[in-house]
């Protein structure tokens, strides 16, 4: 199975033509957009999702993504939404349109694939939710938000620590971290870290639903900041006891 960070450099436009992110190729988000809504997964740009297809409904929805553009929506369940009465998957309102970069049917059905986030995108209306959900969508731009040397010095300043957290024994993989030091793009650093290394879902959310670039890299080190420390005070309490002993402590 491939890994999330072995991303392409992709562009989003709408039928009407206006373009949403860097470009190599050019994709057309169609008017109704196929979403599958999960709960505790956010899906960034250019990241790479595995899913597992197993349900009837995500079956068809497979065979039809397949026969036509490959596209569909990955959203957040809305858990407070849903806790409400006469709610069907509340999806939070933001979500990424992804394509199908690879698909693999087994022998019982059920298909395992590979999803690449190409763009943020805003639900505007729910158009069916039979056989599967559709939606009409918006594309969202990231924005700067400060100048390129102020966001490459917050690139840096992430970076930093990140690679503090993984020495405090977070786990993060050597590849996806070796990998990150070769993105320079402060929005594509930060989507891609955030996929990779954000523990908390509701914070993923808030990263994904923050387009102004300066702020996500802000709110992302502020974070992981609260994640180190969190690590210190752990291993202050614990003291010499290995992990599997801390109770007697």
């Amino acid at each position: 199975m491939s890994h999330p960070h072995e991303a392409l450099a992709l562009g989003c436009h709408t039928p009407g033509g206006s373009y949403v992110g860097s470009m190599e190729m050019e994709i057309n988000l169609p008017p109704a957009i196929p979403v599958m809504t999960l709960p505790g997964t956010v899906l960034f740009p250019q990241a790479l999702l595995p899913l597992h297809i197993f349900e009837p409904r995500y079956r068809q929805m497979l065979r039809d993504v397949l026969a036509t553009h490959r596209i569909f929506a990955v959203a957040r369940l809305d858990e407070d939404l849903a806790a409400e009465p006469g709610q069907y998957e509340p999806p939070h309102r933001v979500a990424t349109a992804g394509i199908i970069r690879a698909c693999q049917k087994n022998e019982n059905g059920a298909s395992h694939l590979l999803l690449q986030g190409l763009c943020r995108v805003e639900f505007t209306a729910i158009l069916h939710d039979e056989p599967y959900r559709c939606v009409h969508a918006r594309p969202l731009a990231s924005t700067p938000g400060a100048d390129d040397q102020e966001n490459r010095r917050l690139r840096q300043e992430l970076a930093r620590l990140l690679s503090l957290k993984r020495k405090f024994g977070a786990p993060m993989s050597d590849e996806m971290t070796a990998f990150l030091r070769t993105v320079e793009d402060p929005a594509t650093f930060v989507d891609l870290a955030a996929f990779g290394f954000c523990e908390d879902a509701g914070v993923k959310q808030k990263l994904l639903e923050t387009l102004d670039t300066h702020r996500r890299l802000q709110l992302f080190s502020t974070q992981v900041r609260a994640e180190i420390e969190a690590i210190k005070l752990r291993r202050k309490l614990q003291g010499p006891l290995g992990d599997d002993a801390i109770s007697h402590n």
